[in-house]
């Protein structure tokens, strides 16, 4: 099986198992919440963890970027990141390594992040490279996902589905060519592992948000989700208002997937109060950052997630999934 344990396991295996509760701990493990908050006195230090295995052509590329982008939803700048690389046992080792921590690399100079550690093994159970990175970095204010307030708007930065698109280009290239899809979209679709990063689009909401959520696994479904219930609120979604772009819809359509069902880093997701949306605008669009307000908070529990007339209340399975089984 493939996939994130369900929040029924986290909650009965994980999140009572946590070691000793230190009173710097502001923020720990729980459903939805993708970084821990840690009291430094005169800021907060933001760490999470993330690994990554499935994307097989940019997996140091994507690693670096998912990691950052939680650290980023959280209030605070990516600083620091350490990395574990485990490689199967019948791998060209140098040529593997080069091109993974290559990717690092560039990604992570890109970003002004130190790759300060980690560690590489042989895992000869494994059929292609896994990469857990761990970033830090350091918030003024820390922005949990479940902030959520009722009456807030509910943003959306870029679009739906734009990591999975990227991915869906590279891993599945020929297969989008057998289905019809010309070259240019498909070279299009891949250039979007250049936006996978929320850096910029954080910098700007975290000054108003009261949630911020990056919506990875699962794509904004469950993204919405899981901000819906670490908040305690209902969302109630407007479709028709979710921007996807048109390289996306042509490739999920070609392949069978729901854009707003698979992986969708590169995009941010925030509630704000309903009075900052003109600055936040204007803020964003002065960094080439597009924006839509795609729903409203609900004081409510029950749906936890409400998409015009599809109601959600479990995690949903990512649509990429089944093409990697």
């Amino acid at each position: 099986m493939l996939g994130k344990v369900s929040p029924e396991d986290l909650a009965e295996h994980i999140f009572g198992h946590t070691g000793a509760p230190l009173d710097s701990v502001l923020q720990g493990p729980a459903y939805g919440e993708d970084a821990a908050a840690i009291d430094l006195g005169d800021s907060t230090l933001v760490v999470s963890t993330d690994p990554i295995s499935l994307a097989i052509e940019r997996v140091g590329t994507l690693g670096v970027y998912v990691a950052c982008n939680d650290v980023a939803a959280s209030g605070g700048d990516p600083s620091w990141m350490t990395s574990v690389i485990f490689l199967p046992g019948d791998v060209d080792t140098g040529a593997v390594l080069e091109t993974i921590t290559g990717q690092m690399d560039a990604v992570a100079r890109d970003l002004g992040i130190a790759i300060v550690g980690g560690h590489s093994e042989y895992n000869p159970s494994l059929e292609r490279p896994l990469v857990t990175l761990t970033c830090m970095g350091l918030a003024d204010r820390y922005v949990p996902t479940g902030g959520a307030q009722p009456g807030d708007r509910v943003v959306l930065t870029k679009g739906a589905a734009i990591e999975g698109t990227a991915i869906l280009a590279s891993d599945f290239d020929e297969d989008l060519r057998d289905a019809g899809i010309d070259e240019a979209t498909i070279r299009e679709a891949e250039s979007y592992f250049a936006e996978i990063g929320v850096i910029e689009d954080a910098r700007v909401l975290r000054d108003h948000a009261t949630g911020m959520h990056d919506p990875t696994e699962g794509g904004l479904v469950d993204g919405m989700l899981e901000l819906a219930i670490a908040s305690g609120v209902g969302l109630d979604i407007d479709e028709g208002a979710i921007p996807i772009r048109d390289p996306t819809r042509e490739i999920c359509a070609a392949m069978d997937v729901d854009p707003l069902r698979i992986f969708g880093s590169g995009a941010l997701l925030a509630t704000v109060p309903a009075e900052s949306i003109p600055e936040i605008e204007a803020a964003l669009e002065k960094r080439g950052i597009s924006m839509a307000t795609i729903g409203t908070v609900e004081d409510r529990t029950e749906p936890p997630l409400r998409i015009e007339g599809d109601e959600f209340r479990e995690p949903v399975r990512d649509d990429l999934y089944r093409l990697w089984e």
